[in-house]
């Protein structure tokens, strides 16, 4: 269908999730399996469904992926505020991560949007 390389909503998903990665790093060992696991997940899947709806080849199929991606990105957004509510975060974390959570959804929508038949 496309180039996922050239999705704005692809490289704000990349980095939120190479943020995701950096910051989880510090979470306490005792949530490898639980938090950590789970917030790096949801961040992968944003962007993986992204890059294979890419690859499909019905519009319908993109636009599922794509929900699903937004579906993730606001998955992400919960968990963050989550592990700042248990401390794992700090508010500085919290704020730019946030932020780029946000924004990814913003952009992931827009781009459903205008491409979702009305």
């Amino acid at each position: 269908m496309s180039d996922h390389t050239k999705l704005k909503a692809f490289h704000l998903a990349d980095e939120l999730t190479l943020e995701v990665y950096r910051v989880t790093s510090r979470f306490p060992d005792d949530e490898r399996f639980g938090l950590t696991s789970q917030i790096r997940r949801a961040a992968v899947s944003m962007t993986s469904n992204i890059v294979e709806g890419c690859a499909r080849l019905s519009e319908r199929d993109y636009l599922r992926f794509l929900d699903m991606a937004f579906g993730s990105a606001r998955e992400v957004d919960y968990q963050l505020s989550l592990a700042h509510r248990l401390n794992y975060i700090t508010q500085l974390d919290y704020d730019s991560l946030r932020q780029s959570a946000l924004e990814t959804s913003k952009v992931l929508g827009g781009l459903i949007r205008s491409l979702r038949p009305r």
